[in-house]
């Protein structure tokens, strides 16, 4: 469809058109929500989210069919020694207070398999990662016990190097010892990731990470809430060659939808906010400088998530970018993405773009399954090995 003349009525067919595909047939999948920092503190996903960006109407609304969960651990509880047990909690609270609290709209997917059926049934796959390598407590058997609890990918490190892996949070950071990339531990718990089936995510580590999964991962890795170093120049984002080898690799790049990961705009002016938060003393003080940060940061725009979108895509191909939201993990998100409702309009942005539907089901979640297939399939070889 041409929407160059008629941009008011063909851009409300666009958006009626892509609001019906989302929630029948397009199967969405958002590889990072952070709802659950809020459901372990009581929240109900299935009343009205007045804090943030997810609830079970604005899931349905958005025609989201698949969320991967964040079992976000802070870094606060690998200093004080409790992070298996916060762990064991974010994991709980997506399998008690998510799933089975509301088994008429979520069901726990373990498989790609196990996505497509969910859908199918109508009801939106519930899937766990977790956020911060730190939570295994240098343990293999940890890792193992989070793999049957159902965790399906691990992203290595969050803000902060860990015992094993280098955090892109903290390179600066001299008083932090780190180890050029992963230990040769590190190696062996992406090895053993491989072997259980465990998506190796690289999202918020140091270049020397990255580089160092995708010479030693025997499976596609994933960044599932990472952006384009080029657009946005951060460390938390991809440089062009990171991209290139992922894809190399067989993995995806699932775009992050904070502000300051999307427009240099935001980056900029976050960037100060950025520092005085790390050097925050209390939970009040760096509350205040949340709430400052978010009134300061000009917001990004829908435009820029297809622009980071595009620009992967023309790199690498439309098989290597997803979505990655972050929402409930981010204070700012982008102009007409403000929440899990808003998904048709990026439907609506990506079409008027040039994307075709098949191009759009492979954003959405096509790739995304691949990369599971794929992870799946190299665990399956591996205990055939053994």
């Amino acid at each position: 469809m041409n929407c160059s003349k008629r941009a008011v009525v063909c851009g409300a067919l666009l958006l009626a058109l892509a609001a019906a595909q989302n929630r029948d047939d397009i199967l969405l999948i958002d590889t990072h929500n952070d709802v659950t920092s809020l459901t372990v503190d009581g929240f109900d996903i299935a009343k009205h989210n007045d804090k943030g960006h997810t609830d079970i109407a604005r899931l349905r609304a958005g025609g989201v069919g698949a969320v991967f969960f964040a079992a976000y651990v802070a870094a606060s509880y690998a200093k004080s020694g409790r992070s298996a047990h916060r762990t064991l909690e974010m994991i709980d609270t997506v399998r008690h207070d998510i799933v089975a609290a509301h088994p008429d709209t979520f069901q726990l997917a373990l498989t790609a398999d196990d996505i497509e059926a969910a859908h199918r049934a109508g009801k939106i796959a519930a899937l766990i990662g977790i956020e911060g390598g730190h939570a295994i407590e240098d343990s293999l058997r940890l890792l193992r016990d989070y793999y049957v609890l159902g965790v399906r990918y691990m992203t290595l490190t969050h803000v902060n190097t860990n015992g094993w892996a280098d955090s892109s949070g903290d390179m600066d950071d001299r008083s932090i010892e780190h180890h050029n990339g992963l230990t040769p531990f590190g190696r062996q718990v992406v090895l053993e990731m491989n072997r259980l089936g465990m998506m190796v995510d690289i999202s918020h580590v140091a270049d020397k990470t990255f580089w160092d999964v995708i010479a030693v991962s025997k499976a596609p890795p994933i960044a599932s809430h990472s952006s384009c170093r080029a657009l946005t120049n951060v460390p938390r984002n991809m440089t062009d060659d990171m991209i290139r080898a992922l894809a190399k690799k067989g993995g995806v790049v699932d775009v992050n939808f904070n502000c300051g990961f999307l427009s240099q705009k935001s980056a900029a002016v976050e960037k100060p906010y950025d520092a005085r938060e790390k050097a925050a003393k209390t939970d009040a003080e760096r509350n205040a400088i949340e709430a400052e940060a978010k009134r300061a940061v000009p917001r990004a725009t829908l435009a820029d998530v297809v622009a980071n979108i595009d620009h992967i895509v023309k790199l690498v191909g439309v098989d290597y970018v997803g979505i990655g939201s972050d929402f409930d993990g981010v204070d700012c998100t982008p102009v007409g993405l403000d929440d899990v409702s808003k998904f048709p309009n990026l439907t609506r942005a990506l079409r008027e773009k040039g994307y075709s539907e098949p191009d759009i089901r492979k954003i959405y979640g096509g790739n995304v399954l691949r990369v599971m297939r794929a992870v799946e399939s190299e665990a399956a070889r591996e205990q055939k090995r053994r």
